[in-house]
């Protein structure tokens, strides 16, 4: 079984080496097959100007024969010359959108002339993508799971921004039950990635582009002439799972050959070399802890806006806040949990004001975790490569770039002092068990 940190990435990992192929129409097959074992089908689809992470019906809905031209700022629809199904690179939304969601209600209550007040399980007011309502009642581990869903499409480095949410989320002494409840069950087609864009750096972080672990099936797009039909389109296959392998007793499929083993080989590699960005990773944390007061974060504090769009799109940000309201009328009141951001003036308050008052400390504060003390609280870095934050940045600031800038900073000032390396251990914790969460869930 297949873990990161101690936490199993799925529940019956069960690798298989053979590769298989199917065809487009296979692939149509299997998505049928999911449907029709219940489960809610979330992959890539064209909407709103990208190609986002939503509901799907089957493989008609994928985006085929798109890609998405991205570099720091900037995101663009761009039609590719092939009809390649998974022919571009990940969009603004992520697992985690389903999982961990945005907005999410603990609990409501409602007054009643005869009872007092009673619980209530209306509509979720957030519109919860994932799915239906929370029905609980005055304790929020009372939870409703939402699925089970089937993801379509998941690239590697969303594989690894899974196994962290997995390992901060339900890995500690304290489970979020609401992330167990929509985890449980999952079922993964994951793709890996032959079309890199601009703002990718999934190989320097070990997140791709090819697929190792994590996965129910394992799907390498090869390459098609254009020219060729769509039903022509050939996907080599891997069983990551038994639940994978059991699938697949209804999905028609063959060996590969020799040949198409290379040939999606040489699709991975060519991804590897095809990286819009790259960040070196060897010493970066020592690096980066010894030029705290360096006056260049105060420069890339100028060019943020604290818009949050970093941590919003970010797979693995986790933070939340917990939110309570009454309507006008004083019948009813909620409880509703959000996403937070480390650049919100809020986010560091405590009596007396913010602890970080501008947004130099707060973009410091959030390249830190990222990239060096990440690795103290959980063994690993919590940046998976994927570029989102550049490419969702308004005025462009790139992670890797200012990282690299950081780094080289500190290499040429050898008086500053360093930090000590991190415990490749991280304290081992005691047996997960649930708990209620806290008001306030912070990195």
């Amino acid at each position: 079984m297949a873990q990161v940190q101690g936490v199993a990435l799925n529940d019956n990992q069960d690798p298989d080496t053979r590769r298989l192929v199917i065809t487009r129409d296979g692939l149509a097959v299997l998505l049928n097959a999911l449907r029709r074992h219940g489960y809610r089908l979330i992959g890539p689809r064209l909407g709103d100007g990208a190609i986002q992470f939503t509901d799907i019906d089957g493989v008609d809905d994928l985006p085929q024969g798109w890609t998405a031209v991205q570099e720091a700022g900037h995101y663009r629809l761009q039609r590719r010359a092939d009809a390649a199904l998974f022919g571009y690179a990940v969009g603004p939304h992520s697992l985690k959108r389903y999982l961990h969601p945005p907005r999410l209600r603990l609990w409501r209550m409602h007054r009643d002339a005869m009872q007092g007040c009673s619980s209530d399980s209306g509509a979720d007011p957030g519109g919860d993508p994932g799915g239906d309502a929370e029905t609980s009642d005055r304790d929020p581990q009372t939870t409703a799971p939402a699925g089970p869903f089937a993801f379509v499409g998941v690239r590697p480095c969303e594989l690894r921004a899974l196994a962290i949410q997995d390992r901060v989320l339900l890995g500690g002494q304290q489970i979020d039950p609401h992330y167990q409840a929509r985890r449980a069950g999952c079922f993964i087609v994951a793709v890996a990635c032959g079309s890199p864009g601009g703002t990718c750096f999934c190989q320097s972080m070990q997140a791709g582009p090819g697929l190792r672990d994590g996965f129910d099936l394992g799907l390498t797009e090869l390459d098609t002439d254009p020219t060729d039909p769509p039903q022509g389109q050939r996907l080599l296959l891997a069983i990551g799972s038994a639940r994978g392998r059991a699938l697949l007793t209804e999905i028609p499929h063959r060996p590969a050959t020799a040949a198409e083993i290379a040939q999606g080989e040489r699709v991975v590699a060519r991804a590897a070399d095809a990286m819009g960005r790259h960040l070196d990773g060897d010493g970066l944390r020592e690096r980066l802890l010894a030029v705290l007061e360096h006056p260049y974060w105060d420069q890339v504090g100028a060019r943020c806006l604290g818009c949050t769009n970093c941590t919003l799109v970010c797979p693995t940000c986790f933070c939340t806040s917990v939110e309570d309201h009454t309507d006008l009328t004083g019948q009813y009141a909620e409880r509703t949990r959000r996403w937070d951001s480390c650049f919100t003036g809020d986010f560091s308050y405590i009596h007396g004001g913010s602890v970080r008052q501008h947004r130099a400390a707060r973009y410091r504060q959030w390249l830190l975790h990222k990239l060096a003390t990440w690795h103290d609280q959980f063994g690993s870095p919590g940046c998976v490569g994927c570029g989102r934050c550049i490419t969702w940045c308004p005025v462009g600031i790139d992670l890797s770039a200012e990282a690299a800038a950081l780094a080289a900073a500190a290499a040429s000032q050898p008086g500053l002092p360093t930090a000590p390396p991190a415990d490749p251990s991280p304290a081992p914790t005691s047996a997960p068990q649930p708990a209620a969460m806290p008001a306030r869930r912070h990195e």
